[in-house]
């Protein structure tokens, strides 16, 4: 499979997160956000988490995969299924997915804010799962096609588990303004994100996306 034309990013929290973050303005990395003991449920797999706060990225020299905010290139996501299943050792969160949203950005248009911020917030991406022992790293889009796009968009994963999970990883944090389309998995669940971004200044389109859930 081809590089798509316009690559989205994915991104996934509970609902209750969300009310932080149209306050912060932001998406904090996860050692932002152990920093500021963000309100809201955490769905990750807490060990995970920490190794993530060591691994390098070998093409930034001092930035660990944990000083930047995750996404993944598809929705429906292997996250998405532990958390669906719920019988992990490792997660803390029992919930399931039916209170988990989806947060869509286009991942060309977050390149080119990254590069013109400030601050010259620096990104990478993974061609497998960034959690792992193993991981490659590159820097440049121009290597967007090492990625395994057929993988990465695969519905049964189960012989490419690894490569479904590449990731885009970006410096610290992810303004609120780059997330174009928020998804839930049911009409209540989009009757609980509509206040919550209803006084903010940036209101994404929000879709009922069953198709994105297991």
């Amino acid at each position: 499979m081809v590089v798509p034309d316009q690559p989205k990013i994915y991104h996934i929290v509970h609902v209750d997160r969300l009310q932080s973050i149209v306050k912060d303005g932001c998406l904090w990395c996860d050692a932002e956000g152990m920093r500021r003991k963000l309100s809201g449920t955490c769905i990750g797999n807490s060990n995970i988490k920490q190794r993530r706060l060591k691994l390098p990225l070998d093409c930034h020299p001092g930035l660990r995969v944990g000083d930047c905010v995750p996404f993944y290139f598809s929705p429906r996501s292997v996250m998405l299924y532990l958390i669906n299943k719920g019988n992990h050792s490792d997660l803390g969160y029992r919930g399931g997915q039916g209170d988990i949203v989806h947060l869509e950005a286009d991942l060309r248009n977050t390149v080119n804010w990254a590069e013109q911020d400030a601050q010259g917030k620096r990104w990478a991406f993974t061609l497998s799962n960034a959690g792992s022992n193993y991981f490659e790293v590159r820097c440049d889009l121009s290597q967007l096609a090492e990625i395994d796009w057929t993988a990465v968009h695969a519905a049964d994963w189960s012989k490419c588990m690894e490569k479904k999970q590449a990731e885009f990883l970006i410096e610290h944090s992810f303004t609120w303004g780059l997330v174009e389309r928020i998804a839930v998995s049911s009409p209540r669940v989009k009757s609980k994100v509509l206040p919550l971004i209803q006084g903010s200044d940036h209101r994404p389109l929000v879709e009922v996306k069953p198709e994105w859930y297991y």
